[in-house]
This record gives structure tokens, sequence and C-alpha cells, in this order.
């Protein structure tokens, strides 16, 4: 079975957008350094059925290959759906599950690559590892990151660390209570512009059992 993961690229002081972030600012003021790494290499990387081609490192190339290789659906926000604008329709990877409070009409209709959630994470988490069969489910956004975090519904985190400060803007570990949340290191692999991060997640269950 596969597990529930958690993917993204963060700057060195934890921030994933830079501030005043929304359609018209992306990744909101100076967060696009932290994409740069996607296109400061020479391999390519085809996503998002070959509509886009990132350019990195031979190191990164490796990593991305094996991961993408076991992601078989993701999971996103409204939030950044929105930003997003859809992606034209074309998002990172399908299945495409969309947690959200109410369902864009425009986009509720057959064919559309995205299945809307409206009862919550949970609901979201099941329907995609429905979808994704053997291989992984991807969680996305930082909220979700959160909220996956106080359900005990995440397996690992995998983040790219990209050498710059961003002082302020959409924070990645915000609003997990006071109870600590342990994790073991699974990976750190350091590439041009960008260090690969991985943690296992260690549930209740396993706590039990260390000694």
């Amino acid at each position: 079975m596969g597990k529930v993961v958690f993917n993204i690229t963060v700057s060195l002081d934890g921030f994933v957008t830079g501030p005043n972030d929304g359609p018209e600012n992306g990744l909101g003021d100076g967060g696009d350094r932290l994409f740069k790494w996607y296109f400061s290499g020479n391999t390519e990387i085809p996503i998002s059925d070959g509509r886009m081609v990132l350019k990195v490192s031979p190191q990164s190339a490796e990593l991305l290959k094996e991961s993408m290789g076991t992601f078989g659906a993701d999971v996103w926000g409204r939030r950044t759906f929105d930003i997003a604008r859809a992606w034209d329709g074309h998002p990172p990877r399908t299945p495409c599950f969309v947690v959200t409070h109410t369902i864009p009409q425009e986009w509720a209709k057959a064919g559309s690559p995205f299945t809307f959630v409206t009862d919550g994470i949970e609901s979201a988490i099941r329907q995609a590892k429905k979808a994704a069969g053997d291989k992984d489910v991807v969680v996305c956004t930082a909220s979700l990151l959160q909220q996956c975090l106080k359900a005990g519904l995440l397996d690992e985190i995998y983040i790219d660390v990209v050498p710059v400060l961003l002082g302020n803007g959409v924070r990645l570990f915000e609003d997990l209570g006071t109870t600590p949340i342990e994790l073991e290191s699974i990976r750190a692999i350091g590439a041009p512009s960008v260090t690969h991060l991985g943690f296992r997640v260690i549930k209740e269950q396993q706590k039990q059992k260390l000694p």
C-alpha cells in the first residue's frame, strides 16, 4: 500500500511563499527565488503532461525521477488552486483532489481533471488513496500539511531547502499545537542551489516501541 507524503520547496527560514502572494503574484514578493533551482541545471524533467520542462542538476533529477515514479495522486488546497488559476486545466499530476468549502462550477463538468472534496482532509486522503492504488498520495500545500499532521494522516515529509531567507510570507510549519511531533531523518542530499531533506513521521504506535 502506498504512503501519504508531503513535498514542497521552502526557504531556509521556513516560508513556502514570500509576502503578498495571490493570483497576480503567485509566489509572493521574492518567492520566485524558491523555484530557481528547477531551471538552473542541464537535466530535463518534463512535468504537467510535458507542458512544462524542468532543468535541474543531475543530483536533483535523480531524486525527482525516483519520486515521481511513486506518486499516484495529489491533494491540494483551494487557495493554491485559485492562485494557480487551476493550472489552466493541467495540474502538475492527476488524479488531482482539491479540498474546498465550495465547488467552482466552471470545473464541475465531465472530463474535469479535478475532484473537489467538500467534507474535509480525511475524506480527501481516503479518496486519493483509493485512486492512487499502490502508489503514494502527495499532499501539496502548507495548510494541508498542518491538518494532516494534527490528524495523524501523514507518513513522510520531503522538503527541498533553498539557501535564501525570505523573512515573511506563508510559513510551512504553523499552528501545529504544543505537542511535539517526532520525526526520523531518512534523507539529506546536497545539490546545487538546494538541499533535499526527508523525514518519516513517528506515529503513536511507533513511539510506544521506542526505548
